[in-house]
């Protein structure tokens, strides 16, 4: 028979409409797979949908919490140039007409057109299941199957529930709401404003106030400068500061970077450990999220233990349910979109049959090695998902067990381009001439594809 007519046609639920699940459904699909996706809110773009709301909990620590999924802010533009983060055959170039945002590194509407643009030329609503929270995924008894559990959020009659049977689940509800929180001493006498950066959207409300901003990602980056333009004085606690300037920062008068916080005093003073202090008005943690699926049931088959959602083979599939159940989008630190893309075909062609997985017992040994080498390596278990210094390593694995193409060599060069050019120059790298061999090559590549924009 001809692989078309031995492959197996399944029944799948896709959780979330973002850029993990658009691209899931696609391959899904494209394997010849009966997919429904569901989607929580009333449009497809998921992280990248930006609201001014947040929640009324400006930590994020109340359960019981009104959800905003976003933790965009108003300001944020891309920190990976726009040729790199693009879908393999879908390149995110700046539209033909001169409309929209053309810098290499845009603001976050661009990058939402460029998803709803995706989901249009591929015609991916039409799988869509819009304003239906999941409640509950669990496994039927008998017969391997899922149950997958939703709810209307049309906010009429609360929610009428209702449910359906799947061959398989696709989780891709992403890992930006959840807020994890900085513990700090002394906090709770502490009498000051906290919130996470989850609940950042505009400088604005910081107007003359005295901001302690902890984190050194990406986002504490921008936050902090964002907020120094209005702000009396910005001081950031930072854990990971080697090799920068401790004390008052260069091109400022009033943005500070400071170690650790040692302490939080009742009479508003926040102490470093360094031994400096300030007397603050707002604790800002950008401080990073939590994975969470409140949805999911599996009777402690998989769980996430300090931030490693385990067990999973290749940050996939857990072995025990593999393929049955799994997850896009899990590893950070990491150029998002293509790699969704590499897992999704991957879980397509598992699921076909097309593409064979070890034994559940060579999964379950693998993972293990794996755990027992970041052991081994002093890394820290909630770093399992970093995938800071091996994605194009994992990429390429990915696309050899799918026959796919593997990570370009432009793509890997203006990555780690990038990456270099954000540390040096945090306010200039967005904005800095580009590597014109590099963006030439990447658009020779584009120009070999079919389409599009």
């Amino acid at each position: 028979t001809s692989m078309a007519a031995s492959m197996i046609s399944r029944h799948v639920a896709v959780i979330g409409a973002g850029a993990a699940g658009l691209v899931a459904s696609r391959e899904l699909r494209r394997e010849g797979h009966r997919v429904v996706v569901f989607e929580r809110e009333s449009r497809v773009g998921g992280t990248w949908v930006y609201t001014p709301s947040t929640e009324p909990d400006p930590l994020g620590t109340d359960p019981g919490r009104a959800l905003v999924h976003s933790s965009l802010y108003k300001s944020l533009r891309t920190n990976l140039p726009r040729e790199v983060m693009g879908f393999g055959d879908y390149p995110f170039l700046p539209r033909a007409d001169g409309s929209g945002d053309p810098r290499r590194y845009p603001g976050h509407e661009e990058v939402l057109a460029y998803l709803e643009d995706f989901a249009r030329e591929f015609g991916l609503e039409e799988m869509v299941r819009f304003e239906k929270e999941i409640v509950g995924v669990g496994m039927v008894e008998e017969g391997g199957k899922w149950k997958v559990k939703w709810r209307m959020r049309d906010g009429g009659g609360g929610g009428s529930r209702e449910e359906e049977v799947f061959d398989a689940v696709v989780v891709c509800n992403g890992h930006f709401t959840e807020p994890r929180i900085a513990e700090i001493p002394g906090v709770d006498l502490w009498p000051g404003k906290q919130m996470h950066s989850h609940n950042y959207r505009t400088p604005e409300p910081f107007q003359d106030l005295v901001v302690v901003l902890i984190g050194s990602a990406a986002s504490a980056v921008d936050i902090s400068r964002d907020i120094a333009k209005v702000a009396k004085e910005v001081h950031v606690a930072s854990r990971s500061y080697e090799g920068e300037t401790l004390g008052i920062q260069p091109d400022y008068n009033n943005l500070w970077l400071h170690p650790m916080i040692e302490k939080a005093h009742e009479d508003g003073k926040v102490t470093f450990l360094d031994g400096s202090s300030v007397g603050a008005d707002v604790i800002l943690h950008c401080t990073g999220y939590k994975y969470h699926f409140p949805f999911l049931e599996t009777n402690g088959i998989v769980s996430v233990d300090d931030n490693r959602v385990g067990p999973l083979y290749k940050h996939v599939f857990p072995p025990v349910l593999a393929p049955w159940l799994s997850f896009v989008g899990l590893p950070w630190k990491v150029i998002p979109f293509p790699q969704f893309e590499y897992q999704s075909k991957w879980i397509a062609g598992a699921l076909s049959g097309r593409i064979d997985l070890p034994s559940e017992e060579e999964m379950m040994e693998d993972v293990k090695d794996f755990y027992s080498k970041l052991e081994a390596a002093g890394t820290p278990k909630r770093y399992t998902h970093n995938l800071a210094n091996s994605q194009f390593e994992y990429n390429d694995w990915l696309a050899g067990q799918t026959g796919s193409q593997p990570s370009e060599e432009w793509r890997k060069k203006m990555y780690s381009d990038s990456s270099r050019k954000r540390r040096t120059g945090p306010e200039t790298y967005r904005d800095e001439g580009e590597d014109e061999t590099l963006v030439s090559q990447a658009h020779e590549d584009f120009a070999k594809q079919p389409l599009h924009r």
